[in-house]
């Protein structure tokens, strides 16, 4: 059980911090449980999430003391359309998929202040794209390796 934590820690979570799709390709690489990997790719974003949320402020106004610009929100009229449209809900259910999971926070640090909302919406998210991602590589995996052995020639 102890040998199954610490393996999906390092194969699973730390690059799920990166690049959301790692986990659950470093999972099936590994030979994890399926469980295992979808636990461990919502940790990985969710642990890059509230980093990036709670010391990106941090981060943001020691770049922004050396480089001038004081304003550090989007304001309405400067968001792009699909900000304004979707605003945080929107970004967090791009951020596993097209975003990174430190993209997707900085993002939606600057538009919003309520780092309890971004981290809500960010499990969410992070919580159905690992489902939807992990079973993909996992059943997905198995059905092509199944199709190849079906058309070659033996």
């Amino acid at each position: 059980m102890l040998e199954e934590v610490l393996k999906a820690i390092s194969v699973v979570v730390l690059p799920s911090t990166v690049k959301f799709i790692f986990g659950p390709l470093a999972g099936k690489a590994a030979g994890l449980h399926i469980l295992s990997t979808m636990i461990g790719t919502t940790a990985g974003m969710m642990l890059s999430v509230v980093a990036f949320t709670y010391f990106g402020e941090f981060i943001r106004a020691q770049i922004l003391r050396y480089f001038g610009k004081k304003n550090q929100r989007l304001s309405e009229r400067e968001r792009p359309g699909y900000l304004r449209k979707y605003g945080l809900p929107g970004i967090s259910f791009l951020t596993p998929i097209i975003l990174t999971p430190i993209g997707g926070t900085v993002l939606a640090v600057s538009i919003t202040p309520n780092k309890k909302r971004i981290i809500l919406f960010m499990f969410f998210s992070a919580l159905f794209w690992s489902i939807v991602i992990t079973s993909a590589v996992y059943f997905g995996y198995d059905a092509i390796l199944k199709f190849v052995k079906q058309v070659q020639p033996v």
